[in-house]
Formats: structure tokens, C-alpha cells, sequence
């Protein structure tokens, strides 16, 4: 008997579908596709108004990496290339008011005198510039960074310094002495809390150690995962939060490169607001060196905030894989706010697993925060090196624009609803358009009538493709409005089903019943018509049916064909049959809901016929609307009576048989034959030519030697079609 090679067969079939759909978003990374202004968003999918960021300062340097503020309301900032600390006065009069040949300016610190010191790097030195403006050395520590400095109630400046990784105590006359020493390359950042202990941050070993200030050995509170402590917070609560980036694995971060163009000439050390200059000997020639640590253009192992609370445990509150963390600090309610690169964005720890993206700044870094009067954060920016004033007030007008959304074909829009809270002296009004192009452009519709309503009204957008939808959040001060999810209903213009592929499978074969088991011993797996993409029904992708095999049924055949809606509809097949000489179709089966049939083709004359199936979307639309295709296979045939034999004749020749006969088939070709002597064993016998390739075949075969007397021979032909002829014959 032949074999069919075994393949698997996958059929999958469309998925139900809804004449109306609706595109819903309502989720963080759903609205972080948007265009976003003025407008904060948070973890948990919600969008209010953002607090106001307004810039105060565009700095004529790269980067500022420090700010600091007087007693007096006077802001310092620094940063390079091209070391210098600019002033804003409370009355927001800007100046230079300190130029140094060093390449930045990293860490700036305010005494209890007004004395600003300025910290220089790389072959760092700390500056002194009292409130008159004049400027002294105050210290040339021996060290290539200082990352940061900071005050105790006592007066004295502790340095945080690499690549040795130490810590210095600096007395008010300017004496330095080491305070702490670590294994670590460098101590990245620092902070000293009530109590006057000091709290650091390390590269590499990615370690928070407190060290009391008294001195003395230092405890490890905790070790990330990740590389480098780039910031340090401390809450009026006593909570801690650190700021880890870099896989320590990794080798770290990528510096940036040293801008080409060259920084301006170095002016001399002093007071640059009038007071007389200090002596300085002939400026050294610029020396290469690298660039402070935390500037980056990517950091592999992302980065991590978390908190250490009043009992020592670490907990982490917000990571991200592509956010670079510089800067920590608080708003004017204690809540935690983190400056990030290289994507200019600023976060707000709201709660446990919730966070508001508040900003997106035009310069790609936030480097450094800083409490100003009133409720008023400061922040500085690098590339571009800006200064911006953040809150405390909310800003009053903030935009939102979806991203387009993509209908996959025309279609008609309906109702927009939104969910969402509108206090009083709050408005929320959302705004739709459409196109045929992907990217909004004068090409589209205008923007719709305005909705305010909380459920929604019906879209004035022309039938297209594309819709985009528009949020306008205002206040008139106090609460800000919050959008939750907003959703689009749409109804695709119906088009015709497809089929893609008809086939008709082997014959004598039947689909198996996926509810059945099944108890034949012989099967057939057919390979894939094909792949399509998944259905889906409204918005949620279908799951394709099992696969299905063939059972073992003398008589029957079938079909199966790869059927496409671009609407996703629900279909039903009706399947016809004709010769191929015939006029008028015959209906072989209707309201087929699988794409695949068998039948017992046993109730039809041998011949040639055709298939024809038509998809019909009928169950998913109503009855003007519904729309069919049809496909025709290829002629087949059906055939179901065996060969002929005839002529047959068996004589003894030299103690071997010779047997000979004619076998005819009226539509397939003989496709193997057999003999049996006496009832024994079947032996497949050979045709004349040694060929089975035709309709008809002589044969003329000798067998082996046999016994003397009385012999039966059996011979049995098949066709192609697997149809049986036997026949025996009595030799002497």
C-alpha cells in the first residue's frame, strides 16, 4: 500500500468580529507615544497638568553640573567646558561672576558667611569668592575630581574626591585633612544629615556608606546591583533615597566627547564683578583630561532610585532602562523628584509603584536640583547648559496629542468618550482629526468640534484611515484636571472576504473531528496552505484553531482553502460541484464555518470536476451590507472504479510461471501490482515497460521456479487512486 509523506497542517480560520470597534488607550506606554506640553503623566496611566517650568537662565556653557544659593536669595551655577559659576540675583540681574582655566566646574557650597566655594576638575582645586566677589585659592587638595562638597553645623567643608576615593574634612582657615578613605575608585556623591554624619555614594562598587561625623569606621546601608551612586536625597522624614546607573559588569558608561569648538579664553582668577584679581603666574598650557564621570551618552544596566528607610531597609521605588539618573531632590510636599538624561526628562515619586513623568526638557540632561524660596525648585540642565525654575505652582494650559492611530483600512469614526475628574475652576476638553496620510499634516481634517462632556459626543471627523485625538487640561489655579482613558468607537468600510489558496486533498481521505477521538489506524498530515496575521476580534488578537489531520475513508475526498478578511468578520463557505463539461454549479454543502470539507465522493460518476467555494462575511454584517467572494480549484477528478484485467493467462515454463495480462484504468494511471501463488506471500510483479506510468499496461512477467502440479496465481493492480482489480488464473 502506498504512504503519504507526513506533514503538519495548521488551518486558521478568522476570528468573530464586531461592526463597531473601539481604539482605547489609557495606559503609561500608551500615552508616552503622545506629544506631550505642559502636561505630567504618571505610572499608573493618568495625564493632569504639569508644574510650571520656565526657563530663567541660558547659560553660555555646555553643561552646568552645580547650583548653589546664599543667604541673601543670590543662585550660583557652574559647570564647563570652560570652568566658570554665573549669578543670578533676586531680581534676576545675570552675571559671570567667576572664570577659571580649569575645564568644569562640578560642585559649588555656600558657608554660614555667604563664601561661595567653587570646586574645579579635572586636578582639582576649591576656590574661595567672598561676598564682595574677590576670589583666593582656598585649597589644592592633590586630587584629579571633586564630585561633591557640603557644610556641617560646625562649619567645616567635607570634599568628596576621586580617583582615590576619599573624603576630606577642610577646617574654615583651609586646613584638609583626610576624614574617610574607601577601596573605591571614586566618592560620587555626598550629603551630611542633622546629626552631622556623612552619607556617600561610590564607583565602582556601586556602595551607600554612613560615616559618622566624629569619625571613624563607616557602615555599608546598602550595595546595588548597579555601578556608580551618582545622587543622594535626604527626606525631612529621614528617609533616604539613592541614585545607582551602570552595570558594574559592563565597564560602566560612554563619556561624551570633548566639544570641538574651542572654550574661551581663561580669564584671571578674581574678582570679576570690580574687586582687584589675585596674582596668578603665566596660564599653564590646556592639559587633556577626561571629563567628569556622570557625563553620558548611554549607560548600559540602566538605572535604579530606591529608598533606605529609618530602619535600614532598601526598598526600590523607579528603574529604568534607558534614563541615565544626575540629580535627586524634593518638591515644596517632600516628594521626591529625579533629573535624568539623555532624554531631558524629569520624574516624581507619587506613592509605592507610582511615578509622574512631570517633564520633557529641551536640553537632554537635568543635572542638579535645588530648593529655592516659596516652594520653588531650581534645576539645571546640560547640553544645553540652562537653568529653569520648577513650580510650585501648576502651569495653566497643557496640550496632549495622541499618536495616530492606524484603522487598517477607511473607516467611520463615531463616539469619543473620556474618564477623568474635573474640579472646579478646571477644564478638560478633547479634540479628534482624521486623514489618509500617517503623519498629521494639511492634509488632514481639522481638529472636531470641541467634547467636553464625560460621556463623550460624536465625532465630526470625515470617514479616513487615520484619527489622532487632542486633550487641552486648564485650571485657573489650584487642582489640575486628570484624564484617565479615552476611546474612539470606529466602523471599518466592509470590504469582500478573500481566498488566497483552494486545494483538494488526497483521495480516500477525511478530515478527523476535533471532538472525536480517533480510532484509525491510518492518518495523513497535510503540510500549511500558508501564514496569515492573527485575527482579532474588536481589539484582542483571536487564537488560532488546533491542527487538524486526515483519517483513513475509503471513497472519500476533500478540500480546504486559506481564507482572509481584512475587517476580521466572521465567514461562512458555501461549497458547490459541477463537471468540468457541465452548466449550473451543484450545492455540495452550505453554512460551512471551517475552511475545509470532506464528502463521499462515491455518490458521483468518475469524471472531472471543480470545486467552487464562496466566503461570505454575512454573520458579521447585516444582510445589505454583507459581501462574499468566490474561488475555483483546479479539475480534479473522481474516480472510484478499479482497473481492468483482461487476457489473463498463466503457463509452466522450466518450473516458473509466466504469467500475462492487460490492465486498464479509464482515469488514473496503474500504480502497482502484485502476484500470489498458491495463497502465499504477494510479490509486487513489474509491468512490461518496468514503468507504472499510464492507463494501461501489458504485462509479461516470469515468476520464481515452482513446484510440479496444480498452482493458482493471484494477481491484484490498484490505480492511482487506490481502486483494487484482482484476478486468478489455474496452471498444470
Amino acid at each position: 500500500m502506498r504512504s503519504y509523506f507526513l506533514l503538519a497542517l495548521i488551518l486558521v480560520s478568522p476570528a468573530l468580529a464586531e461592526t463597531t470597534r473601539t481604539w482605547e488607550q489609557s495606559r503609561f506606554d500608551e500615552f508616552e507615544k503622545g506629544m506631550i506640553e505642559h502636561v505630567a503623566l504618571r505610572s499608573d496611566g493618568k495625564l493632569g497638568l504639569a508644574p510650571r517650568f520656565q526657563e530663567i537662565y541660558d547659560a553660555p556653557l555646555a553643561y552646568l553640573w552645580a547650583l548653589a544659593r546664599d543667604s541673601k536669595g543670590n543662585l550660583f551655577a557652574g559647570g564647563g567646558p570652560g570652568g566658570r559659576v554665573f549669578k543670578i540675583t533676586p531680581e534676576g540681574k545675570k552675571t559671570t561672576y567667576f572664570d577659571t582655566e580649569a575645564l568644569e566646574i562640578h560642585s559649588l557650597a555656600v558657608d554660614r558667611r555667604d563664601n561661595l566655594y567653587a570646586a574645579t576638575s579635572p586636578d582639582s582645586k576649591i576656590y574661595k569668592i567672598d561676598p564682595s566677589g574677590r576670589v583666593s585659592l582656598f585649597l589644592d587638595p592633590k586630587v584629579k575630581y571633586i564630585w561633591a562638597m557640603a557644610f556641617n553645623s560646625q562649619g567645616d567643608l567635607f570634599v568628596a574626591t576621586g580617583d582615590q576615593g576619599k573624603v576630606l574634612r577642610v577646617s574654615p582657615s583651609g586646613k584638609a585633612t583626610v576624614f574617610f578613605k574607601t577601596e573605591e575608585a571614586h566618592i560620587r556623591s555626598l550629603l551630611i544629615d542633622k546629626n552631622d554624619d556623612l552619607i556617600i555614594g561610590t564607583d565602582p562598587g556601586g556602595l551607600v556608606i554612613r560615616v559618622p561625623g566624629s569619625g571613624g569606621r563607616g557602615f555599608v546601608l546598602y550595595q546595588s546591583s548597579k555601578k556608580e551612586i551618582t545622587a543622594l536625597a535626604l527626606g525631612a522624614d529621614g528617609i533616604l533615597y539613592a541614585a545607582a546607573v551602570g552595570s558594574r559588569g559592563s565597564g560602566g558608561v560612554t563619556p561624551l566627547p570633548v566639544p570641538a569648538a574651542p572654550a574661551p579664553a581663561p580669564a584671571p582668577v578674581g574678582n570679576l564683578l570690580g574687586g582687584a584679581p589675585a596674582a596668578a603666574g603665566p596660564a599653564p598650557a590646556p592639559q587633556p583630561a577626561p571629563l567628569p564621570s556622570s557625563l553620558r551618552t548611554g549607560v548600559s544596566g540602566g538605572s535604579e532610585v530606591f529608598r533606605i528607610g529609618l530602619d535600614g531597609e532598601p526598598r526600590r521605588v523607579w528603574i529604568s532602562t534607558e534614563d541615565i539618573v544626575y540629580t535627586l531632590g524634593f518638591n515644596p510636599k517632600g516628594r521626591l523628584l529625579i533629573g535624568t538624561g539623555n532624554r531631558g526628562r524629569v520624574f516624581q515619586i507619587e506613592a509605592d509603584h507610582v511615578y509622574s513623568l512631570l517633564v520633557k526638557a529641551a536640553p537632554t540632561q537635568v543635572t542638579a536640583f535645588l530648593q529655592g524660596p516659596g516652594g520653588v525648585v531650581f534645576a539645571a540642565t546640560g547640553n544645553i547648559g540652562k537653568i529653569y525654575r520648577l513650580g510650585p505652582e501648576l502651569e495653566s494650559r497643557g496640550t496632549f496629542e495622541s499618536e495616530v492611530f492606524d484603522a487598517g483600512m477607511f473607516a467611520h469614526w463615531g463616539r469619543l468618550t473620556w474618564r477623568g475628574n474635573v474640579p472646579a475652576n478646571t477644564t478638560l476638553t478633547l479634540y479628534a482629526r482624521s486623514g489618509n496620510l500617517v503623519t498629521p499634516d494639511q492634509y488632514w481634517s481639522s481638529w472636531s468640534k470641541p467634547v467636553t462632556a464625560l460621556d463623550g459626543a460624536p465625532l465630526d471627523c470625515p470617514p479616513a484611515r487615520f484619527v489622532q485625538w487632542k486633550a487641552v487640561l486648564e485650571t485657573r489655579g489650584g487642582d489640575s484636571p486628570l484624564l484617565d482613558s479615552v476611546e474612539i468607537a470606529y466602523q471599518p468600510k466592509n470590504v469582500a472576504p478573500t481566498i488566497s489558496q483552494l486545494e483538494i486533498t488526497p483521495p480516500n481521505y477525511k478530515f478527523a473531528d476535533p471532538a472525536a477521538a480517533s480510532s484509525s489506524t491510518q492518518t495523513l498530515s497535510l503540510p500549511a496552505l500558508g501564514s496569515r496575521p492573527s485575527a482579532k476580534r474588536g481589539n484582542a488578537p483571536a487564537a488560532p484553531q488546533p491542527p487538524r489531520s486526515m483519517n483513513r475513508a475509503k471513497g472519500y475526498l476533500g478540500a480546504r482553502w486559506l481564507a482572509e478578511d481584512d475587517n476580521n468578520d466572521e465567514l461562512v463557505y458555501k461549497v458547490e460541484i459541477r463537471g468540468v463539461k457541465e452548466q449550473n454549479w451543484k450545492l455540495l454543502r452550505d453554512k460551512v464555518e471551517q475552511p475545509y470539507i470532506s464528502w463521499d465522493s462515491t455518490a458521483f460518476a468518475d469524471g472531472q470536476y471543480q470545486l467552487r467555494v464562496t466566503a461570505s462575511d454575512a454573520p458579521s454584517n447585516p444582510g445589505p451590507e454583507a459581501l462574499s467572494y468566490s474561488q475555483e480549484s483546479e479539475p480534479f477528478y473522481i474516480d472510484n472504479t478499479p482497473p481492468a484485467i483482461s487476457g489473463l493467462t498463466a503457463v509452466v515454463e522450466n518450473g516458473r510461471v509466466r504469467i500475462r495480462f492487460h490492465a486498464a484504468d479509464a482515469i488514473s494511471n496503474i500504480d502497482n501490482s502484485e502476484y500470489s501463488i498458491d495463497g502465499g506471500e504477494w510479490r509486487v510483479m513489474l509491468p512490461a515497460t518496468r514503468l507504472f506510468d499510464s492507463k494501461e499496461l501489458d504485462y509479461d512477467f516470469l515468476t520464481d521456479s515452482v513446484a510440479g502440479g496444480e498452482h493458482t496465481i493471484a494477481i491484484r493492480v490498484w490505480d492511482s487512486n487506490d481502486n483494487l482489480a484482482t484476478a486468478k488464473a489455474i496452471v498444470q
